[in-house]
């Protein structure tokens, strides 16, 4: 049976692991932070880069290579933001790691913060998590009684300040540099790039922003022996282990931390039990909602970044919401599409306009006026979308549409006008 790959869930899948400092330190926390700070920031980034980790916030893009695009020697500060505006639909594993080992995520916020030379880093938490934000005020707190953030941290000349700031429902803040706007207090608009948040980011300064899953991975990395383990868990290009958030027509739904070497048809059957009440898999929306859906044909794939990608969806923020037979597309789609109209920023007209015709428009068909000349207009709508707005709202719109009218066609004709 397929077993799940304990490295960032070790602590919390310990019944008897209570979150506090002292725990967090006897299973060797903070051995890694004080082996960084004998290093050079160069050497850290390079054991990143040798890692192969990639962010695991949606975008899958080397978090150490994007760390050495940070423009140095600027006369400005640099920072490293912490991205934990988890608002993705389906996703919930940066919750659990801020509300259940909030140390682990900490540390690995205090090691990227070294690498980047950054001594005050923010973290950007979703306004809803309020268990979660008490639990990082707390771990922070107890940080600095600890003396180990604020000023020569552990004997170094290291010195590092953490703000906790909470969001306020915005979806479009979870995008980089709308998030960068928010922390700044403006209002949450994605921006113009180039230049990038690495050249030009949070008040002007060199920034980076990185997933809280993405910081998590970097104490084990840093460890003795970490990086040859990391990239052990998966295959080449998709080192590590990652967390899965496994929801919908699943007998036992959660998050689940594997590798990067198992199939989807692995994950739902044998971690996820299989179809609840017995029946028959439909299809599975594999990185969240903003993921192009796969039939239940699809399924004998690998779950990483590349194999994904080879059949033209994603993993996204590994959330894998899966349906069965008698699901209604349909309605799936119009609720996924309400979204992302009522989230749009309405600052790129494609994106704009073309949520809200294309909600019109699945709307038409669940009234029973559905026509093959506006499921033609409703693929169109949805190509317009693709690559003409300033962030990827526009296309995470657009990929569900496309996608659902693709696959499951004949749904939508069950809807044309007779």
């Amino acid at each position: 049976m397929l077993e799940e790959t304990l490295v960032l869930f070790k602590n919390i899948r310990n019944r008897d692991y209570d979150k506090s400092l002292a725990a967090y330190k006897k299973t060797g926390g903070f051995k890694s932070l004080k082996k960084v700070l004998k290093m050079s920031p160069e050497e850290v980034i390079g054991f990143v880069k040798k890692s192969g980790i990639r962010g695991r916030g949606g975008a899958g893009f080397p978090t150490g290579l994007k760390w050495s695009f940070m423009a140095k020697d600027t006369g400005k500060p640099s920072y490293l933001i912490a991205n934990a505006d988890e608002s993705e639909p389906g996703t919930c594993k940066d919750r659990e790691l801020m509300l259940k080992d909030p140390f682990l995520f900490l540390e690995g916020l205090m090691i990227g913060s070294y690498a980047v030379g950054c001594n005050h880093s923010y973290i950007y938490v979703r306004g809803e998590y309020f268990p979660s934000i008490k639990s990082l005020n707390d771990a922070v707190d107890e940080l600095y009684e600890a003396g180990l953030l604020g000023s020569s941290i552990l004997d170094s000349k290291f010195n590092l300040d953490i703000t906790i700031h909470t969001g306020a429902g915005a979806y479009i803040c979870g995008e980089e540099s709308a998030l960068l706007d928010s922390l700044e207090g403006k209002r949450g608009h994605p921006r113009v790039k180039p230049p990038f948040p690495a050249v030009s980011g949070f008040n002007g300064c060199p920034t980076s922003v990185n997933n809280v899953e993405t910081l998590a991975c970097l104490p084990f990395i840093l460890s003795d022996g970490g990086v040859e383990k990391f990239k052990s868990f998966g295959p080449e290009n998709n080192s590590g282990t990652h967390l899965v958030s496994l929801s919908g027509h699943v007998n036992r739904p959660g998050i689940y931390e594997l590798r990067m070497d198992v199939s989807i048809r692995d994950i739902i059957f044998d971690i996820g039990g299989g179809i609840s009440n017995g029946k028959k898999l439909k299809g599975v929306i594999p990185g969240g909602s903003s993921s192009s859906v796969i039939t239940a044909d699809e399924v004998d794939v690998i779950y990483n970044f590349d194999e994904l990608t080879k059949i033209g969806t994603m993993l996204g923020s590994s959330a894998m919401m899966v349906f069965d037979e008698d699901t209604d597309v349909v309605k799936l789609l119009h609720r996924i599409t309400r979204f992302y109209a009522h989230e749009s920023c309405g600052q790129c007209t494609p994106c704009r306009e073309g949520t809200h015709w294309s909600r019109q428009i699945i709307r038409d068909f669940l009234n029973g006026n559905g026509s093959e000349e506006k499921l033609n207009l409703l693929n169109r709508v949805g190509g317009n979308m693709i690559g003409t707005t300033l962030c990827a709202l526009g296309d995470a719109a657009a990929l569900p549409i496309q996608s659902f009218v693709e696959k499951f066609p004949d749904e939508f004709r069950n809807y044309y006008t007779l």
